[in-house]
């Protein structure tokens, strides 16, 4: 088969399984609201924070956050909103569910279905519970843009549209090789959940935190490409390294969630074995 062809299976197949998953869970339209509730409850908080560390100072011409005044540090605030959307719609969906798949043995079905093993564990689920959070989002990165004074330009949303991905990839790259340990350690649950809980520092300008946390947000958790350098890119402040740099991280990462991922195969015990 023909690569057009096999991306057109694959393309049906997400099709197929998103449209299953949008009907079994929308058979609790109160789950919608419950999260609208909570998207709106997390804002509210992260924007008292926010109030908080500006000193109340908030529509100062002075008062900077790192060098951010008030409404380019929205803007962050606004792609971490959009990202923790995504993060809700497709990943967290998706792989917190791999670690049951290996603990139950229900992952030899996986591996014996017609189509590649990660693409079916990251991509079979889609929820619309995280469409509150996208909203938002996009909203507060429009505002907040304009309001900063930003002359939001084709060009400048196109490249921070593509950071954004590459912050996705980054994020899904990452939690997906540590739901991979699953198949030699048993509770790796903990250890994704703390992966999410610590790009919460994500909402804020990575230059607002001290230097040995703005090291180890560069470099060893990479906050600082997936909501900053994103910002910076709306905002047309974007330099071109640090642009480079994050798109190669994502495409780096993406290729080591792979490579890992044939490694842990080659160590799986199947559970009918």
């Amino acid at each position: 088969m023909g690569s057009h062809g096999r991306l057109g299976r694959y393309a049906r197949s997400l099709g197929r399984f998103w449209a299953t998953s949008l009907q079994a869970e929308l058979e609790y339209p109160v789950n919608f609201w419950i999260e609208a509730l909570s998207v709106l409850g997390n804002l509210a908080g992260s924007l008292f924070v926010l109030t908080l560390l500006f000193g109340g100072e908030t529509q100062s011409g002075v008062a900077r956050l790192g060098g951010w005044s008030w409404n380019q540090a929205l803007v962050v605030l606004g792609f971490y909103t959009l990202l923790d959307g995504l993060t809700s719609c497709l990943l967290q969906p998706n792989l917190s569910r791999i670690v049951g798949h290996v603990q139950n043995g229900t992952l030899d079905f996986v591996l014996l279905k017609p189509v590649d093993s990660q693409f079916w564990l990251s991509t079979r689920m889609l929820s619309p519970w995280g469409l509150p959070g996208i909203a938002a989002g996009l909203c507060l990165v429009t505002w907040a843009a304009r309001s900063a004074g930003a002359g939001v330009q084709p060009g400048a949303v196109l490249l921070a549209a593509g950071l954004l991905l590459a912050s996705a990839l980054i994020l899904y790259s990452l939690w997906f090789v540590l739901a991979s340990l699953s198949i030699w350690f048993v509770k790796v649950w903990n250890a994704t959940e703390v992966l999410r809980y610590a790009l919460v520092a994500g909402r804020y300008p990575v230059s607002a935190y001290p230097p040995a946390l703005r090291l180890l947000f560069t470099f060893v958790l990479p906050v600082a490409f997936l909501t900053t350098v994103p910002a910076q890119a709306i905002l047309g402040n974007g330099e071109r390294l640090w642009a480079l740099g994050a798109l190669a991280m994502a495409a780096g990462c993406l290729a080591l969630s792979r490579r890992f991922w044939h490694f842990s195969l080659r160590h799986y015990t199947s559970a009918s074995s």
